[in-house]
């Protein structure tokens, strides 16, 4: 395999990549700042829910991987060729060293723990020994792997709440479910009846498939298949459809049940509880890594 690296302006970056997939034979593409790492990087990305700063970087550099040389010194000669990418400009083409692709990307997941006995645990790894209780998850398309803070606070809530509240658990609700990691954590701590919704199709299948995996029986499917009240509502998603969803999700709360809201940053807890306060009076409950949790009890 051949890496042709390109130096290329903000305006060509899409245009450049575009051809090179489309029409030159590129088996990936990816695109990386130029200047990162030094005083002339730039932010690309906003905080959750803020625009981005602009909408790509002053110079980018293009790696594109073909099959062979010849493919790569093609691909860069018609490309420079176009009246547009004038200012492009080949950095290298060289041989990539191959790589056992699968095991790299598995050596970047380790078992997460959760509390000092429940464990996110990859397939491909042993169980960690202190591990009693265990979600088998692999990263996919969907969100949710347990790496993340605003999931972890979910799941850490459920642990310690579930020791003395689970029975209560007799209908879960996971709103906007991802990989089906909180419904499935809901599950293996005692509740009773858990459905498990989202808009995307993908993460629907995602979480039927990681819960047959983890002996789970649930309910997945969109959005609409989330009915009645339940005993507990989760929402991991981020404040600003948090803030759209109030009064849905707020609905779905039985009497004495619990709302448990993540993806929301620190600076953003005034916003939500203001969006909240016509039906539920929300608190925060954990913070990690500047997100926050927070949980409401509809009053009994």
């Amino acid at each position: 395999m051949v890496e042709l690296l390109l130096l290329a302006p903000e305006d060509c970056v899409e245009s450049a990549s575009d051809a090179l997939i489309d029409e030159l034979g590129a088996l990936s593409v990816s695109v990386e700042d130029a200047d990162a790492d030094s005083a002339a990087e730039q932010a690309l990305f906003g905080e959750p829910g803020m625009p981005a700063p602009r909408a790509g970087w002053q110079r980018s550099l293009i790696r594109a991987l073909f099959a062979d040389e010849t493919l790569a010194t093609e691909a860069a000669t018609l490309l420079l060729a176009q009246d547009w990418a004038s200012e492009i400009r080949v950095q290298s083409i060289q041989p990539v060293e191959d790589q056992d692709w699968v095991r790299l990307t598995q050596s970047q997941f380790a078992p997460v723990p959760i509390t000092p006995d429940f464990w996110i645990v990859p397939s491909w790894h042993e169980l960690p020994p202190a591990a009693t209780r265990v979600i088998r998850l692999d990263p996919g398309l969907a969100f949710g792997t347990g790496t993340h803070p605003t999931t972890r606070m979910c799941l850490r809530w459920t642990a310690l709440q579930a020791q003395t509240r689970s029975a209560g658990w007799t209908r879960v609700l996971d709103y906007g479910c991802g990989s089906g990691i909180l419904a499935i954590a809901a599950a293996l701590h005692g509740a009773q009846h858990v459905d498990a919704v989202d808009i995307d199709p993908s993460a629907v299948e995602s979480t039927r498939a990681n819960a047959s995996a983890n002996g789970v029986d649930l309910h997945a499917g969109l959005p609409d298949a989330a009915q009645g009240d339940y005993a507990l509502v989760f929402a991991n998603i981020l404040a600003t459809p948090l803030k759209l969803l109030a009064p849905l999700l707020c609905g779905h709360v039985a009497v004495g049940g619990d709302l448990v809201l993540a993806g929301i940053l620190e600076r953003q807890a005034d916003e939500l509880k203001i969006a909240y306060a016509p039906w539920l009076t929300l608190t925060v409950t954990d913070s990690e890594d500047g997100w926050i949790l927070m949980t409401a009890r509809h009053p009994s």
